[in-house]
């Protein structure tokens, strides 16, 4: 009678812890990547350019997410740009949507929509800031896969496109600037 209980009660705890974390409504993830420039910047052409994230998402309803976060990406360009060698950040925060439905077993595919409050730097070889665009509304689209490793864990390879339109100053003067790219990475989330 005693195993009996004890099996049961072991049981129970281990139901309930994963009901507990497949109830889990909150997840951090950290991403990194590489990114590809899909239209040249003041006239120049940028190399493949890296990035890192690190984003929050609090899940209100069964497949829909609320996400927030920063990102980081990093460009260097392939010429001058008014006479000088720079390279080219984009900084700031995301937010939006994000959906997730189940694929095969515990894998689950995602889209993502959202915006941006970005800024554009523009830093010499020296690594100073010769131009900042000031923080400024764009947008995101992307798409992947969860692919849970363990309970807590999951990888969230994927793509995003971005597009951020800012003016920079380029040699004391005010140039429109769009930088639009596509990002292809890998995210290690853990869901509490």
């Amino acid at each position: 009678m005693r195993h009996t209980m004890l099996i049961t009660g072991v049981a129970a705890l281990l139901a309930s812890a994963s009901a507990l974390a497949a109830q889990s409504r909150w997840s951090i993830e950290l991403s990194g990547g590489a990114a590809f420039a899909t239209e040249k910047v003041a006239g120049a052409d940028l190399g493949t350019g890296v990035g890192l994230g690190l984003t929050g998402r609090y899940r209100f309803l069964p497949h829909l997410a609320v996400y927030g976060g920063w990102d980081w990406h990093h460009f260097a360009v392939d010429q001058t740009l008014a006479g000088q060698d720079v390279d080219v950040e984009d900084t700031g925060y995301t937010f939006g949507l994000r959906f997730e439905h189940p694929l095969v077993s515990r894998t689950a595919w995602w889209v993502r929509v959202g915006g941006m409050a970005n800024h554009i730097e523009l830093e010499n070889s020296a690594g100073s800031i010769i131009s900042d665009s000031g923080h400024g509304l764009g947008w995101e689209m992307g798409g992947g896969l969860s692919v849970p490793i363990g309970t807590r864990f999951t990888l969230t390879p994927g793509l995003r496109y971005r597009s951020l339109s800012r003016d920079v100053d380029l040699g004391g003067v005010s140039t429109p600037t769009d930088l639009k790219y596509v990002t292809a990475g890998v995210g290690l989330a853990m869901t509490f």
